[in-house]
């Protein structure tokens, strides 16, 4: 009885470690950084890689341009996450003999590396007489490390540009409102990897931004508290086995007269 009081109490031990709340949720989304002024969303994009607007997850940023210009804006990606980019480009209605144009949506790590997108349509055409379309891009999700030679997205700074891929001549110029938007989800301890950056991947010549918190850098993972209920229970089945062991060894007592 004694043994089997042991076990049942190893195994609540267990069950509460894995039962623990995680710092980071399956597909929760992240939190917006700051308050008051740090946590406004821009209203204009950068021109450029260097000039990169900052947008926080969660928050909707705007831009007024012309058709033909780039839109650039970056945003923090921590280990664990999965960032989704959605991007929307408002066309005045009043732009009767407008052609059809082609818009393209694309994010670079760090690095300047482009992504590949899960899911999601990274260009959208916009016919003539329609007035708007809807670009997104899933990330993988992001590794605390890989190997050099590998194009995994890497804690960090990303970029996000936006661009006319294809429009007439004529229309180049012409106005195009931009709204730009990025959630990010925690992916949990099933994407994790031993190893770590020893720095994310921010450069040095760009406006360093930080995720909520600070970086991570896949220190922590779900994989901790299910390793540490592993062990428990391997502790207690060892003992288990030991008393069973020692219990089968001993001679079974006789009656007197028997």
């Amino acid at each position: 009885m004694r043994t089997v009081r042991v076990l049942t109490a190893g195994l609540l031990t267990a069950a509460a470690l894995c039962a623990l709340p995680f710092p980071a949720v399956a597909d929760s989304p992240s939190p917006v950084a700051g308050t008051g002024d740090e946590a406004a969303a821009p209203t204009e994009a950068g021109t450029s890689f260097r000039t990169a607007a900052v947008v926080r997850p969660g928050q909707r940023a705007t831009a007024q341009a012309s058709t033909g210009d780039y839109l650039y804006w970056q945003f923090p990606a921590d280990a664990g996450q999965r960032p989704t980019v959605r991007a929307t480009v408002e066309l005045p209605r009043s732009e009767a003999g407008r052609g059809t144009q082609t818009w393209r949506l694309d994010v670079y790590d760090g690095l300047r590396r482009r992504q590949a997108c899960r899911y999601g349509s990274d260009t959208g055409t916009v016919r003539a007489g329609a007035s708007s379309v809807e670009l997104s891009c899933a990330l993988r999700t992001v590794r605390s490390w890989s190997e050099p030679w590998a194009n995994d997205p890497l804690p960090g700074t990303y970029y996000v540009r936006l661009t006319v891929a294809a429009a007439p001549a004529e229309d180049l110029g012409e106005p195009a409102g931009a709204a730009l938007e990025v959630v990010t989800a925690d992916s949990g301890g099933a994407t994790a990897v031993d190893g770590r950056l020893a720095a994310p991947l921010v450069p040095a010549s760009g406006r360093e931004v930080e995720p909520d918190g600070g970086w991570a850098s896949g220190w922590w993972s779900s994989r901790i508290l299910w390793t540490a209920g592993g062990a428990v229970l391997a502790a207690l089945a060892g003992i288990w086995g030991h008393r069973l062991t020692r219990g089968g060894g001993r001679p079974t007592h006789v009656p007197p007269g028997a």
